[in-house]
């Protein structure tokens, strides 16, 4: 983990930009405390980070009033790094089945999603293995954000996430529905009930499949970024039950 800069937000969170190998990544830790903080993972839209900067800092800055600290690393193929032909080819592809009125096709949404899912989950749990040897941090762990399989394949193998909030509105493969079906941590969805990008039964079944004794959707009238604040504010309850 290299440090490229570090600042102090005007909450006292201290925001760090770092590298892990070609990984650019963000950690925000709360103001001096006597004791190590639970970590939160925020993945970021794969629009890339920059891009969604403003909203993961809100988050971290509210994470942070609650006692946690959270990172955030760019997605394969987002935000400047390499892109990934086999995920271009699909995106155009599913642009042109979006702009010809029909469904996107099984197979484009394989392509699209599953190349991220299978090269984003080795890194997060990368990114698990350097910042919890940080002494300010420890575990449990929470994942919160998208893109949906990502987290739901992420909350599936990798034990030290105990609790995660997924973001429905992204392209669901099918082989993540049987996935799904291997989680059983806490789970709190957001789905936006009018988010015209996405396949709302498909979330609903998702929702459905989830192995989790515990796990609660809530939807929300509105676009893909009309989430209501109240929504945020029930996401960090549910971390301050399973993660404090």
């Amino acid at each position: 983990m290299h440090v490229l800069s570090e600042r102090r937000l005007d909450t006292g969170v201290l925001e760090r930009e770092f590298t892990l190998g070609e990984i650019p990544g963000i950690l925000w830790t709360p103001a001096a405390t006597s004791s190590p903080a639970p970590l939160i993972l925020l993945s970021p839209p794969p629009l890339g980070m920059r891009m969604a900067y403003d909203r993961l800092a809100a988050r971290a800055r509210h994470a942070a009033v609650d006692g946690f600290a959270s990172a955030a690393i760019e997605l394969p193929g987002c935000g400047g790094r390499p892109l990934m032909p086999v995920v271009e080819q699909a995106r155009t592809a599913m642009r042109s089945a979006m702009a010809a009125g029909g469904p996107v096709p099984g197979e484009v949404v394989d392509s699209l999603v599953l190349p991220l899912v299978d090269a984003a989950v080795p890194e997060w749990q990368l990114a698990l293995d350097t910042l919890l040897s940080l002494p300010e941090l420890r575990g449990p762990v929470g994942f919160s954000g998208g893109v949906i399989s990502i987290g739901t394949r992420l909350a599936a193998v990798e034990p030290r996430v105990r609790a995660a909030v997924l973001f429905a509105g992204s392209f669901i493969p099918r082989s993540v529905f049987e996935e799904a079906r291997r989680v059983a941590i806490p789970l709190h969805v957001l789905l936006q009930w009018d988010d015209a990008g996405n396949d709302r039964q498909a979330s609903l079944d998702l929702f459905d499949a989830f192995g989790s004794e515990e796990k609660t959707l809530h939807a929300n009238m509105g676009g893909h970024t009309g989430v209501p604040a109240f929504a945020g504010d029930a996401a960090r309850q549910f971390f301050t039950r399973h993660l404090a």
